[in-house]
């Protein structure tokens, strides 16, 4: 199986965006930090973490929890999508706790075609 081809739900991106937010905040990533952020149990957390060793999305090191390249990848796209519509929604006036909700509902559905079309006419728009 090619894994650049392996098709991501949304519970392994909000894995891996979680693990690039825990990264970038603190430098490191531990499977406490991601039960913290997701308020998820422990055990589910470990469940999720072994899926994502196995089809090659991250690697452990004893507590550390690093992404792989297609692992970043994967992170990287989501959490872009995230901000983008986080500050978007913002911008047009949607209180900020429901631009958060949202825009983690809408990083999961819109393809990347659509999401690169939307940011550059959004883009034009702003600088018209």
């Amino acid at each position: 199986m090619s894994q650049e081809k392996h098709e991501l739900g949304k519970s392994s991106e909000d894995y891996l965006e979680s693990i690039l937010r825990i990264i970038k905040e603190k430098g490191a990533c531990r499977p406490t930090d991601i039960a913290e952020l997701m308020n998820f149990s422990k055990p589910s957390v470990s469940v999720a973490l072994k899926k994502l060793e196995e089809e090659g999305y991250i690697h452990r090191e004893d507590w550390r929890i690093q992404l792989t390249e297609i692992g970043e990848s994967a992170a990287a796209k989501t959490f872009e999508k995230h901000e983008f519509f986080r500050q978007l929604f913002e911008e047009i006036g949607i209180a900020p706790e429901t631009a958060e909700e949202e825009a983690c509902l809408v990083e999961h559905v819109i393809s990347e075609d659509s999401f690169h079309k939307m940011r550059a006419y959004w883009e034009k728009c702003r600088n018209a």
